[in-house]
């Protein structure tokens, strides 16, 4: 998940500031939780928080064991209760219970693998850090999963590409909108958060830099852009690819491609037509039905947010 990136940068910051800090990660839910496996809270040696395990009374707890594991410089593993954080005046509504990895960092030599990790992600690869406590008299070793952050590049800035735009700013994508229109592809139109590039789309296409972690959606102002915008990545390792249009004019295009001589293998990679099929009509929910589907894609692809433990005696 690529919000945890900032709770790591900050980690290592302040560590390497001589501020010693404590990473909080929840590994385990059991029944109903505020939070999933790999949500990531930093305890800075002030006391203040970036990041959340859930709120509640059982984040507080969490909060108040970091402070006191980072004067004993140990780790643990703390199995907590919700049954607090979900009562009602018929009493408690959850149930639930998750396990909190807590880690404190002082030394600068155990933000190795934190450094790496954030190392590779800066480079577009996905990585893992480890996570390190004791329980039990047992050493237990998770893996958190680092996700490349995905950037979705919309070809098209009308009126469906500037609506999926903005969905998008807060589903945790980095949008970059191509159009050869100045007065469309325009920070009025678009705000400060999204990369703009104006110039001929098909060819931004074959020269900007995608990856697996690139979902493309092409939402251009026409039938033959369109396929000159899927044309131009067709064979591009983008993650997703999507392309906007009624079923007929899907297949058109596609078979054009087909008789062009682009494999059968690379033509079926395409989601066309875009979206999910929830009747959308007005262009908002045009939006909505492609970043449900986007969202769907991301979450299939990625892995488990934590893998472990892998168990040893101390």
């Amino acid at each position: 998940m690529s919000d945890l990136i900032p709770i790591l940068e900050t980690l290592v910051a302040d560590v390497q500031a001589a501020r010693p800090a404590a990473l909080c990660v929840v590994l385990k839910t059991y029944g109903s939780a505020p939070q999933t496996p790999g949500a990531l809270m930093l305890v800075r040696a002030d006391t203040t928080t970036i990041g959340t395990v859930g709120g509640g009374a059982a984040e507080a707890q969490v909060q108040r064991d970091a402070v006191r594991l980072l004067g004993e410089d140990r780790s643990v593993l703390l199995n907590l209760s919700l049954e607090h954080d979900c009562h009602t005046d018929e009493g408690p509504i959850c149930g639930g219970r998750m396990s909190v990895g807590v880690m404190p960092i002082a030394d600068v030599a155990a933000l190795k693998p934190f450094a790496h990790g954030l190392e590779l992600v800066r480079q577009r690869k996905p990585a893992r850090v480890p996570i390190i406590v004791e329980h039990e008299g047992k050493r237990l070793e998770y893996h958190l999963h680092l996700e490349v952050p995905p950037t979705l590049i919309i070809a098209g800035a009308g009126h469906v590409g500037q609506a999926l735009a903005h969905l998008t700013e807060n589903l945790d994508f980095h949008a970059v909108v191509i159009d050869d229109r100045a007065e469309f592809a325009s920070r009025e139109r678009f705000g400060k958060r999204v990369r703009l590039i104006t110039d001929d789309i098909a060819e931004a296409l074959r020269t900007y830099p995608i990856d697996e972690g690139c979902y493309v959606v092409i939402v251009t102002r026409g039938h033959l852009q369109d396929e000159q915008a899927l044309q131009a990545v067709i064979h591009r390792p983008a993650g997703y690819i999507g392309m906007i249009g009624s079923k007929r004019k899907s297949a058109t295009i596609l078979n054009a491609l087909a008789q062009a001589g682009v494999p059968q293998d690379l033509l079926k990679r395409v989601h066309t037509p875009i979206g999910f099929p929830i009747g959308a009509v007005t262009v908002n929910e045009i939006a909505v039905s492609i970043a449900a589907e986007l969202v769907q894609i991301r979450r299939q692809s990625t892995p488990r947010a934590i893998e472990g433990p892998i168990e040893a005696r101390l």
